[in-house]
């Protein structure tokens, strides 16, 4: 289905991943040890919302889809290839394995012959051997996003996915004009961690599963995100695009809701995943108290998943944004430092084995560096800055961005400053960080 290392040929990809967010995408991965029941590869991989799923060498096949005769509707996608993998036969590595296997599969299409658009849209955290071949030292992972298009006409279009923006510059257009494929995660054979900071993740699944089905090899009752047979709704995008959309010349503008999605859910039980973002806090002048509050950003599985700041009394809940995992609180407390806040998120109402995880996050000020500025005349480098705590303000100092002491800032209130002489070149960027734990880079502007 999906080559392992195929040439492309890119219409110049102007921009990708416009969404512009940072995107937490899958959590962790099976440290090992590794079996050959699954080829030596990682058992599973668990994204950011929670679903752990092993890679999917079920034989299962869909109650909802028939299959043809030689060609079962399986659950995973497990492809014959002749000489290599017959399916027919029992799995064994590496005398009769699938050449390329699956943690998660999720792949559209959007068709319309009489706008000349043929779109085809591939995500997926696959499992491959280096030497195209099966055998033992040759297991990579990677995360997958391919997008091909036929396109009529030469232009700008604009790919919105589950998983981010594409906008490419067609020059000629034609049968896959628009030829994009990006693996990421491919290291050292039998090392698999590569794939969690792909663009693919957390898992798509679809909306009227998760669907059972008896594995006939083993008897085994299994569960799966999606049927890879039907092209169906679905949910789970980190930007809530839950659809393929592309936008092109000529008012172009043509989507599609539905995906085929497979990935088997795995029954071993993992902690909940949660990614803490920011913890900081302000404070200034009030009557007869500071006015304080402080901020507090993770990243955690979406509701039913509940998350709390547990060290806040009372217990305060975070508040979660639009099913994407994004939550957050505001509490008035104010701080005495130094202070490390306690956040649990807990998810066992979505995955009953998910046991709760408490992470500590130390409580700091907000550092801004509102100007980072050299003059090539003078040889003088100037930095402004200010912190949150404008009652206790903290000290200041300034570093290069590759690490030099460079001074501390002055200055009586929340902003300080600092103009000092640089030779022979000025940094390219500085840091200025708080005592109070805070801190900001910036790059330098150089002027005349």
């Amino acid at each position: 289905m999906h080559p392992l290392l195929s040439k492309t040929t890119i219409a110049l990809i102007v921009s990708a991943l416009a969404q512009g967010a940072a995107q937490a995408a899958l959590f962790a991965v099976d440290p090992g040890a590794y079996v050959p029941a699954n080829g030596n590869f990682a058992a599973w991989y668990q994204d950011t919302h929670g679903r752990t799923l092993d890679l999917c060498l079920s034989k299962a096949v869909s109650s909802r889809v028939a299959g043809a005769p030689g060609a079962p509707a399986y659950m995973c996608l497990l492809n014959p290839s002749p000489g290599i993998f017959d399916d027919t036969l029992a799995i064994a590595f590496p005398g009769n394995f699938p050449d390329e296997a699956f943690w998660f599969t999720g792949d559209g299409s959007i068709v319309d012959a009489a706008r000349g658009i043929d779109l085809t849209y591939v995500s997926a955290v696959e499992a491959a051997f280096s030497g195209g071949d099966p055998l033992e030292g040759d297991q990579i992972s990677f995360a997958r996003i391919r997008i091909r298009v036929d396109v009529p006409t030469a232009g700008t279009y604009v790919i919105t996915h589950p998983y981010g923006v594409d906008v490419f510059n067609v020059d000629t257009p034609g049968r896959k004009a628009i030829n994009m494929t990006r693996d990421i995660g491919i290291g050292a054979p039998k090392t698999y961690d590569g794939a969690l900071k792909g663009d693919v993740g957390p898992f798509l699944r679809s909306l009227n599963g998760p669907y059972t089905e008896t594995n006939p090899a083993n008897g085994a009752v299994e569960q799966f995100v999606g049927d890879p047979n039907l092209e169906e709704a679905f949910t789970g995008s980190p930007f809530n695009t839950n659809f393929i959309r592309i936008e092109g010349p000529g008012g172009i503008d043509l989507r599609t809701t539905v995906m085929a999605i497979s990935g088997k859910l795995s029954t071993v039980a993992r902690p909940t995943p949660i990614i803490a973002e920011r913890s900081t806090y302000s404070r200034k002048a009030g009557s007869g108290a500071p006015v304080a509050q402080q901020d507090v950003f993770v990243m955690a599985p979406p509701p039913p998943a509940s998350v709390t700041l547990t060290s806040n009394s009372p217990v305060l809940n975070l508040s979660e944004a639009d099913t994407t995992g994004h939550w957050y609180a505001q509490s008035a407390t104010n701080p005495t430092l130094p202070s490390t806040l306690q956040v649990t998120a807990d998810n066992h109402l979505a995955i009953p084995t998910s046991s709760p995880t408490t992470v500590p996050m130390p409580l700091t000020d907000l550092v801004v560096i509102s100007q980072a500025e050299y003059n090539l005349h003078t040889g003088q480098l100037t930095v402004v800055a200010s912190t949150s705590d404008e009652t206790s303000p903290p000290v200041l100092t300034v570093t290069s961005g590759t690490g030099v002491a460079i001074g501390a800032l002055s200055g009586d209130g929340a902003v300080k400053s600092l103009t000092t002489g640089i030779s022979p070149i000025p940094p390219a960027k500085v840091q200025v960080t708080s005592s109070n734990g805070g801190t900001d880079t910036e790059e330098v502007v150089i002027v005349q």
